[in-house]
């Protein structure tokens, strides 16, 4: 349990609001009245500069699969810091990497590297572009893809904002937001086969590509339905356009990732998070066909990329021992982990008289504060007062020890133990009280 001193993270956002606006450089982080500040990680569990230990049930947002100090991590690091931590050159770390990622995902043959998922679905936008000779892009309402212009179109429309249904709007996320962008990108609402195909038919001669990750967080971490993803590869074969499954997140839900288990054959695969061990990356996989557009051995390239830190060998070298971690044995524990925690819950709603329940599967799971059916982004956004109640979990639970995102999210890692969940539900036991007590 916290200490509930909070004196040097206070005193150190004094600190940072003098250089940072708002104090503050990951608006995911951000918290008032002043934020928290990370002193050290061991195993599940994060110290701040207050001597708080708190379980981190998130795990940098999905990033940290292995925790804090697992040993083959940190010893790949030492070894690679020691004789240099970036060259300007390759390094056979991003071959070993490649090679590793290629056996996983059937759909694999070829990757490249970036430093972040949001730079991995920018690459994968310009690479369909560039292959199709199209520029259309369809995406899912409410679907988070990072911070590129095109990706984030309708991210977090609402309902003064969004139109109907049938038709979806283009809605700019950051204000300043070219017009051009808005016409370019075709929003289809998850889930919804029947919508979602008259609007991609109505499009398909201008369509690039389709973007879709098969469980969308910030549209409610709802699995997509079989018959949708059927649909989207159906109509865009049909009309030449490409796949671009954004596996950034949701890698983590098998050995073969999450087109292992949805059964989802993509043109292009983005990955970032867990393939990196703690340090940035991002990638962008595919056919070889398609990743040609990348390819500067027979002159300058459909799509020239480079990037100082792209394929770090830090990065690399730390990836290949945080994959190599993830075996059939490491997915079963997180599965378990992952049920444990929804039986538990489950149980603590009703016990408490509060509406809820959970969504996700594997070790990836998002608590949401109301019964309503949810299959989309708008059913989500629409379920009551949800999203306010669980913001409000979210930081009853941080001062009872454990940390989970503000709308819900949560990610199991593996050196938590079922001791560890049980934890986690006494949290949730004593953050309940104080919300149903509201």
């Amino acid at each position: 349990m916290p200490n509930k001193t909070n004196t040097k993270s206070a005193e150190l956002y004094e600190r940072a609001k003098r250089v940072m606006p708002g104090g503050n450089t990951r608006t995911t982080v951000f918290r008032t009245p002043h934020q928290f500040y990370a002193q050290r990680g061991d195993g599940c569990r994060i110290t701040d500069v207050d001597g708080n230990v708190r379980i981190d049930a998130v795990g940098n947002f999905t990033a940290l699969i292995h925790g804090y100090g697992n040993k083959r991590i940190l010893d790949a690091a030492r070894s690679q810091i020691e004789v240099g931590p970036c060259y300007g050159m390759s390094t056979e770390s991003e071959i070993r990497l490649s090679e590793l990622l290629c056996e996983r995902l059937p759909s694999v043959e070829q990757l490249r590297y970036t430093n972040s998922g949001t730079e991995a679905v920018m690459n994968a936008i310009k690479a369909a572009r560039a292959y199709t000779g199209r520029s259309k892009i369809a995406k899912c309402e409410g679907a988070y893809h990072g911070t590129y212009d095109p990706a984030e179109v309708s991210q977090d429309a609402g309902p003064s904002t969004w139109g109907d249904i049938e038709k979806p709007k283009s809605v700019p996320t950051a204000k300043g937001t070219p017009q051009g962008v808005l016409d370019d990108i075709v929003v289809i609402p998850f889930n919804n086969v029947t919508v979602a195909e008259k609007i991609l038919r109505a499009e398909g001669h201008a369509l690039a590509a389709v973007l879709v990750d098969v469980m969308p967080n910030r549209a409610g971490l709802v699995p997509a339905r079989p018959d949708f993803l059927a649909m989207l590869r159906r109509v865009t074969r049909e009309f030449g356009a490409l796949l671009i499954l954004d596996e950034v997140i949701t890698f983590r839900l098998g050995y073969n990732g999450a087109q292992g288990r949805f059964d989802a054959d993509p043109d292009f695969t983005t990955l970032g998070k867990v393939i990196g061990g703690g340090f940035p990356i991002g990638a962008i996989g595919g056919r070889a066909e398609v990743m040609s557009v990348f390819d500067p051995s027979k002159g300058a390239p459909a799509v020239p990329h480079g990037g100082t830190f792209s394929a770090n060998p830090m990065s690399m070298m730390c990836g290949i021992a945080a994959v190599e971690e993830l075996t059939p044995e490491a997915f079963e524990k997180l599965e378990n982990l992952g049920h444990r925690f929804e039986h538990g819950v489950r149980q603590l709603f009703q016990m408490h008289g509060v509406d809820g329940q959970v969504t996700g599967i594997g070790s990836l799971r998002r608590v949401h504060m109301t019964n309503a059916p949810l299959s989309d982004y708008r059913s989500t956004f629409a379920a009551a007062e949800g999203p306010q109640r669980v913001a409000a979990l979210a930081r009853a639970l941080f001062d009872e020890g454990v940390m989970i995102a503000g709308n819900g999210l949560m990610a199991f890692s593996t050196p938590m133990r079922k001791d560890d969940i049980d934890e986690i539900l006494s949290g949730f036991d004593r953050a309940l009280k104080t919300v149903a007590a509201h």
